[in-house]
This record gives structure tokens, C-alpha cells and sequence, in this order.
């Protein structure tokens, strides 16, 4: 399995850079990432959020690929529902072309009501258009209906999937999981079977909410701040458009910190490489990962911090995992 990130583009008000060397100073960083050793280079989805949350990753994405020699090219994940599979299946083809066959495509459902009717998508059949573009896309490659074709005849497809539904679906299409799961793995695997596809063929990778820092407590009092305004907003997000979020009330940051707390979503922990992979041990241990994902920044936290992340995952981590694989002689 490699190590990769994760970027989303955030740039909130309280701590807002021009938006153009905003742009340019993450493809600085997809750069140094990808000097570094990264195995991955991964872009996200979502319309209108207040801090820029990077609306079009597949753009993003061509603009790394072209900058960058190595790591892996990957979206986690594009919202297929929200576009049509033509021109999703065109754009991908030339990220795959302009990274030399780096493409990694990670699909997903999406949560936000507000972003369907901004595309005048229907929110409430969302996993059935899903999946029927995931297959669409998988059908105009292989039967070369859309022009230029792919390196990577195709390249790997992935689900980002957090429920058993989904995970059937990924299984059904014959796809990898972006989830990593022992409880909805089982539901990943009778769902090849369901689609005629090789359980054996099963593969899983994941974004874990883990920040690396040689300090953690000093990093919490610093990146904080940036997790609140992270966790809040997801949270209001999923809220928008049900009549809901009126009464929404934000988290602080004591919540997040609280070890018992009932909503988990988004919670983070910064941690050293040597804990973050007795961590990953523990969560990856038989199952077939491919690549794990982490936040290379949250919600536009210091460069400083940025820099230091991306550092201890490209080559303090990496070494660290290789150990724990060669000791317990697991594939992943």
C-alpha cells in the first residue's frame, strides 16, 4: 500500500490568501509531495461552500499531473450524479494522458441537497444515478465510444462509499471500495459476487482523519482553530436544504477533543508517524489496501504545518509501515 493526500482547496475568510497563488502554492506542495516519495495526489468535490471548497477536481488534477512525475493522480471523489458520464469519462481520459497513466478515479454520492439543485440533479435517487454513470463511464472506455482513450485500459475505478448500499454497489460494478471497513467490506465482497466479478479481486483504500506532526499537542493548539471551521461546515453542509439547519449548532473545539463525544463525524487526530502506524495497523490488518489518503492541510492551516505533514508521511511514515508489513507478513 502507498501514502498519499488529500487536497480540497479550502481558503476561509479568517485566513484567506488571493485565490490565484492560493492555487499555485497547492500545486507547489502537490509538487514537493510528489518529490518526496507521495504514492498518491488526491482531489475533492463540492459546490458552494463559502470557503472555496475546490468545485472541479478533475481541473485540478490535470494541472498536477503536468507538474508532477510519480505519485498517483486520484479524485476522492468526483460526484458522478452531478455530471454527465461522457463528459466525466473525456475528462478523466485526459488526466490519465497528461500523468502519463497516473489516473486514479474515485466516484461517489455526495451528501449536499444544495449541490444537486444547483445542477438540477435529483438528490433522492442519487445512489441509483451513481452507480448507472459509474457504469456508463466503465462501458464508453472499454468500448472506446469517447476519443482520446486512457493509457490504462481502464484506469482503477474506485466507490466512496460509507454504507452497506454502497458498498454493494462497488462491489456489483466491480470496482475498488474507498472505504476501509471490516463491517462493510463483507458487503463490498457480496457484491462482486452479486456482479459476476472475483471476490479475490477486492481492493480497499481510504482518507483517515490523521494529521502528522513530530509535536502533536503543540499542533493541536494551532490547527484547531482550522478543524472547527472544517467540522462545522461539513456538518451545516449536511444540513442545508431540509429545513434543518436553523437550529444548527456549531461545535467547539473542546467537543472535538472529547474522547466520548456521540458525533464523530470529521474528528481528527494528530499524531507521530510511530502512532499513526500502530494506528493503521490496527485498522488495515488482513484486508487488501492499496492506499491510504491523508488531509495534506485543514481548512488553510499554516504552511509551516502543511510542510511538516506531508514530510512525515512521504518518508517518515512509508518506512514505518514497510516494517510492520515485513513483520507480519501481510499482502496490504
Amino acid at each position: 500500500m502507498d501514502v498519499g493526500l488529500l487536497f480540497d482547496l479550502r481558503n476561509p475568510e479568517q485566513w484567506h490568501r488571493p485565490w490565484a497563488g492560493h492555487y499555485a502554492r497547492t500545486l507547489e506542495f502537490c509538487e514537493e509531495a510528489d518529490r518526496r516519495g507521495a504514492g498518491g495526489l488526491w482531489f475533492t468535490e463540492h459546490h458552494l461552500f463559502a470557503d472555496g471548497y475546490l468545485p472541479q477536481p478533475l481541473t485540478f488534477a490535470a494541472a498536477a499531473a503536468a507538474r508532477t512525475r510519480t505519485a498517483r493522480i486520484g479524485t476522492s471523489v468526483v460526484l458522478p450524479a452531478l455530471h454527465h458520464p461522457v463528459d466525466l469519462a473525456e475528462q478523466a481520459a485526459l488526466v490519465d494522458l497528461i500523468s502519463g497513466g497516473r489516473l486514479e478515479l474515485g466516484l461517489g454520492a455526495g451528501y449536499r441537497l444544495p449541490e444537486y439543485d444547483l445542477f438540477g440533479a435529483d438528490f433522492t435517487r442519487r445512489f441509483k444515478h451513481t452507480e448507472n454513470n459509474i457504469a456508463e463511464i466503465l462501458r464508453l472506455w472499454r468500448e472506446r465510444a469517447v476519443t482520446p482513450s486512457p493509457i490504462q485500459d481502464p484506469p482503477p475505478v474506485w466507490g466512496g462509499f460509507y454504507g452497506p448500499r454502497g458498498a454493494r454497489i462497488a462491489g456489483r460494478l466491480g470496482i475498488g471500495l474507498l472505504h476501509i471497513s471490516r463491517p462493510l467490506f463483507a458487503h463490498y465482497r457480496e457484491g462482486l459476487v452479486e456482479g459476476g466479478h472475483d471476490p479475490d479481486t477486492a481492493r480497499v483504500s481510504d482518507l483517515l482523519p490523521i494529521i502528522l506532526s513530530s509535536d502533536p499537542e503543540a499542533a493541536w493548539r494551532r490547527i484547531g482553530p482550522h478543524l472547527v471551521h472544517q467540522v462545522n461546515s461539513y456538518r451545516q453542509g449536511a444540513l442545508e436544504g431540509r429545513g434543518g439547519d436553523d437550529g444548527f449548532q456549531p461545535l467547539t473545539l473542546e467537543d472535538l477533543r472529547d474522547p466520548d463525544a456521540e458525533d464523530t463525524r470529521g474528528l481528527l487526530d494528530i499524531l507521530t508517524p510511530e502512532d499513526a502506524a500502530d494506528r493503521i495497523r490496527e485498522l488495515t490488518d488482513g484486508l487488501p489496501v492499496r492506499h491510504l489518503i491523508f488531509w495534506a492541510s485543514i481548512a488553510g492551516m499554516p504552511d509551516d504545518l502543511v510542510t511538516e505533514n506531508i514530510e512525515l508521511i512521504t518518508e517518515k511514515l512509508p518506512p514505518l509501515l514497510a516494517r510492520d508489513t515485513a513483520a507480519t507478513g501481510s499482502p496490504a
